[in-house]
């Protein structure tokens, strides 16, 4: 990889800033001379790429929950807080009436999705995974199930000794939907091997994603920042995800439905002290750049959870186009110390679309425009009997 000094950086800026405006693919040279560019200037162009790239008017999220059906996990990731062994108290694996109980909670807010991940827990057999789906799938019809990470799915190739198409047929029989991003980080294997050494490494978190999308599943694409990487190899990340897709859309007509990134959260892990995170600065620069490296991907999510309201409302006017979800309930950042805020109403991300000056719309996980709320009606002084049950929902859950 060519190493550029930031003098380099500010003698290519003109003519890179215009190639990227103008929508030209950048190299990994290029992509890495960004970060050494002044964060108003990249920011401009991304957020011009953002409205050419997506409808300029609008801002979407998706009304949706995370399910962790189990914390016991064998992985032992040194940044994250939510796992736990079989024999700590406080471990759990829940039924599939308590899957169907927080589901039930997700419909009556209008929710169409859930986002359901674990542990990597060797207590579970495959028929566990597939009875799950095919309950909710039963008891819960127009639930999409987004389920089973990359680290899930390799766990379960080597634990049942099943071939990843095997496997992935069966539990897309069983009612799978789509496979979740997670355990992207940074897919730079020697960064991945210090942060959790058993960590599922880049080229099957690459393998099996391609496998879900050769057979039809959604899927996302994800990074986190602050392990202590490089700029080349946060940029590398990117390319690498840019490739997939590209691939992706080439050979199955179709590829990542979006892109998410947010920073590490150590507070509560063996991280802690250790790693230094991420700045909201860094955050947004981050952002900015995957808008412009990214010109296959024209769905960017902002991250309120891990950065907060206020800059991910930021983050609207720097390449992403979109609030994510809901997410009535989410245990693993917050286990971590990330934010404070794990969870949010309609009307709060209604209220940071509309006061940022765009149009806030209910997505599906596609992307796919579900309905336009009544801004008045949502953000009037009368929030209605629907709405304050949905916020004490989202509040206790």
């Amino acid at each position: 990889m060519m190493r550029l000094t930031p003098d380099d950086a500010a003698l290519l800026a003109p003519g890179l800033l215009a190639k990227a405006e103008r929508g030209e693919r950048l190299n990994h040279a290029e992509v890495t001379a960004l970060y050494h560019l002044p964060l108003p200037d990249v920011a401009a162009v991304a957020h011009s790429l953002r409205l050419k790239r997506s409808d300029p008017d609008t801002v979407t999220f998706l009304i949706d929950r995370n399910i962790n059906y189990t914390n016991v996990c064998n992985v032992g990731c040194n940044f994250c807080a939510f796992y736990r062994t079989k024999r700590q108290k406080d471990s759990y694996t829940l039924d599939y009436e308590q899957v169907s109980a927080k589901i039930i909670e997700l419909e009556a807010v209008g929710g169409s999705r859930i986002l359901m991940q674990g542990g990597v827990n060797p207590e579970l057999p495959l028929e566990y995974y597939t009875g799950l789906l095919r309950h909710v799938k039963a008891h819960h019809k127009g639930i999409r199930i987004e389920a089973f990470s990359p680290e899930e799915v390799l766990f379960m190739e080597k634990q049942f000794g099943l071939d990843l198409d095997t496997l992935l047929d069966t539990l897309i029989a069983a009612g799978l939907d789509g496979l979740p991003g997670a355990g992207g980080e940074i897919l730079e294997d020697d960064v991945r091997a210090k942060a959790a050494p058993a960590r599922i490494r880049s080229a099957d978190w690459f393998r099996i994603l391609d496998a879900a999308q050769r057979k039809g599943l959604y899927t996302i694409s994800t990074m986190v920042i602050g392990f202590g990487e490089t700029y080349a190899q946060r940029a590398s990340h990117l390319l690498k995800i840019r490739d997939q897709q590209d691939k992706a859309l080439r050979d199955y007509g179709h590829g990542f439905a979006g892109f998410a990134m947010w920073s590490l959260q150590t507070e509560h892990t063996r991280l802690a002290g250790k790693a230094p995170g991420a700045s909201a600065h860094e955050y947004l620069q981050q952002l900015s750049i995957a808008r412009i490296a990214l010109d296959n991907q024209p769905n960017i999510q902002a991250s309120w959870p891990a950065q907060g309201f206020k800059v991910a409302q930021a983050a609207l006017y720097y390449g992403a186009s979109d609030l994510g979800s809901t997410m009535l309930e989410e245990n693993v950042v917050s286990a971590a110390g990330g934010g404070g805020r794990h969870s949010a109403t309609i009307r709060e991300l209604v209220r940071i679309a509309h006061d940022a000056g765009y149009k806030p719309a209910i997505r599906n996980s596609y992307f796919h425009i579900l309905r336009y709320p009544d801004v008045n009606e949502v953000l009037g002084l009368g929030l209605g009997a629907e709405l304050e049950e949905e916020r004490a929902v989202g509040a206790g859950a």
